[in-house]
This record gives C-alpha cells, structure tokens and sequence, in this order.
C-alpha cells in the first residue's frame, strides 16, 4: 500500500537485529503489523482481508 500513496509510510524491521523494538512492539510471531501504534495485525494476510481488517479496526467504537 506504501507503494501506491504517498502518504503511507512503512518500515520492515528485523526483530533479531532490534530486540528493542521488539520487546516494546511484543512480538512474538511474524510477519507482524503494527499501525499508528494502535493496531496489530499478526501473520500474513492477503492484501484485501489485510486491508479489511487494519479499516475496520480504524473505524471501531473506542473499547471501554
């Protein structure tokens, strides 16, 4: 998606080489999403029920 809009921006990151990030991401399998620091999609997914899923939880009612 970064490819097609300027205003997506991604970064793949090696968790061996930054445990760091790892650790304040807890990340435990891969491949794993993280967007806007607020959601996190783990495994792969195809780019439409990847897309689907990043959206709805984008739109979700805040959990209280």
């Amino acid at each position: 998606m970064a490819f097609a809009n300027p205003n997506i921006t991604a970064f793949a990151v090696e968790a061996t080489e930054f445990p760091d990030l790892a650790r304040r991401y807890h990340v435990s399998g891969v491949p794993k999403t993280v967007i806007n620091d607020q959601i996190e999609i783990l495994g792969a997914l195809p780019q439409d029920p990847f897309v689907e899923q990043a959206l709805s939880a984008l739109t979700a009612p805040p959990q209280t």
